[in-house]
């Protein structure tokens, strides 16, 4: 057998279903074998990452039990989800590229005749039980069933944000293909999903399906789904290119140099859809502010503003001490100051790049003012030209 998992004995056994499976067998000696696996561990590019809270725990849990922070942390209303209906993505997309954002890491690339799900999160809580941890914010768009027939699943790492056990057990039940980083394939095994559907790569390895070759890409990130984390599964970002357009998925990571590297090798990019959410002086080797996110988007692009950039990994689900809302618009001024173009999609509402792009603040009618520390800081460089206004907003953090 190709791949295969540990064996569920003992106490083992005892390991809830969303916990997944350790790599075992010739998965294990794949990893071992990975020019990124030293030390018993996959390696971050740009040297060691910090994949736990820094600084004092008190500190941390006064800004998350802060009480103006909680009621910062959710939307004051109803999200306004677009109700995606099968006439919305059985038109085909004019341009040959159309995106529709489901929710934090989740969507649907309609590219040059096929249909590509990233990070496709379903599930109420991301959280191995149904009865606790962060809850949507939002209802998800349109139930699974309804997307319609799916080319390739594609996965960036095992975290439960990004890799939801009901929804890839629903997938396991089509004939769709799932492209996942190394390891990864062994909780998708233990769910359901045929190894022969398995596209399991390492970062610069590349799989064929269809018209498309998507490619594993490095990021800076972990991994880890059990109450011990192995490290033994990999991490990815995703480039997707057909024959007319390239898109690329971040997935999770802090900002590294190696986005040069990427876009160089297999840019520029029509989309880009970059995580800029969930980020926190505690954990800053892991996830991007936005103006990181606008960073990485120029960096894959050459150095230059180009293609579209949507932001991802915010607006869904409450998982760090910023403002629901923060993300989009701190990536509104990061975006404008650079001169990037930026779609800011609601939920379930498809798009095509080379088109009319959404650029509508909607998250503004369901949110008090937010601080604006990034004007303040570079006020205090000496940038910018910031009203009296944004000053006192961003005394408020």
């Amino acid at each position: 057998m190709a791949a295969s998992s540990a064996p569920r004995t003992g106490l083992g056994a005892l390991r809830p279903p969303a916990f997944g499976a350790e790599p075992a067998g010739e998965r294990l000696a794949r990893i071992r074998r990975s020019p990124h696996f030293a030390n018993g561990v996959f390696q971050n590019p740009g040297g060691p990452a910090r994949v736990r809270p820094s600084g004092s725990g008190r500190d941390m849990a006064k800004q998350f039990l802060d009480k103006d922070s909680r009621s910062r942390r959710a939307p004051r209303g109803t999200v306004p989800v677009h109700p995606t209906t099968l006439a919305d993505l059985n038109r085909p997309p004019a341009t040959g590229l159309r995106l529709t954002w489901m929710g934090h890491s989740s969507v649907l690339a309609e590219i040059d005749g096929q249909r590509v799900l990233f990070d496709p999160v379903w599930g109420e809580r991301c959280s191995p039980f149904p009865f606790a941890g962060p809850k949507r914010l939002h209802p998800v768009p349109l139930p699974l069933a309804a997307l319609g027939p799916v080319d390739v699943v594609v996965i960036s790492h095992d975290h439960y944000d990004h890799l939801d056990m009901p929804t890839i057990k629903e997938l396991a039940g089509t004939d769709t293909v799932f492209a996942v980083p190394l390891g990864v394939g062994a909780h998708l095994e233990r769910w359901g999903v045929l190894a022969e559907r398995l596209r399991e790569l390492d970062w610069q390895e590349s799989t064929r399906v269809g018209g498309l070759t998507l490619t594993a890409t490095p990021a800076r990130h972990f991994c880890g789904r059990g109450l011990r984390n192995t490290q033994h599964t990999l991490w990815a970002s995703w480039v997707v290119a057909g024959e007319r357009h390239r898109i690329y998925h971040s997935g999770d990571t802090g900002y590294f140099e190696g986005f040069r590297d990427i876009g160089a090798a297999h840019g520029p990019f029509d989309a880009t859809m970059i995580q800029v959410g969930a980020y926190s002086a505690f954990w800053p080797d892991i996830h991007m502010t936005p103006e990181e996110g606008v960073r990485s988007h120029l960096d894959l692009q050459g150095g230059d503003p180009g293609g579209v950039l949507m932001p991802i990994h915010w607006g869904t689900f409450n998982l760090a001490p910023h403002a629901w809302a923060e993300p989009g618009e701190w990536m509104k001024d990061a975006a404008e100051e650079a001169g990037q173009a930026v779609a800011f999609p609601r939920p379930g509402a498809p798009f095509e790049p080379g088109g009319e792009l959404p650029t509508d603040p909607w998250w503004r009618a369901l949110t008090a003012p937010i601080p604006r520390p990034w004007r303040q800081a570079r006020t205090a460089e000496g940038v910018g030209g910031e009203s009296k206004g944004d000053l006192d907003l961003a005394g408020e953090r």
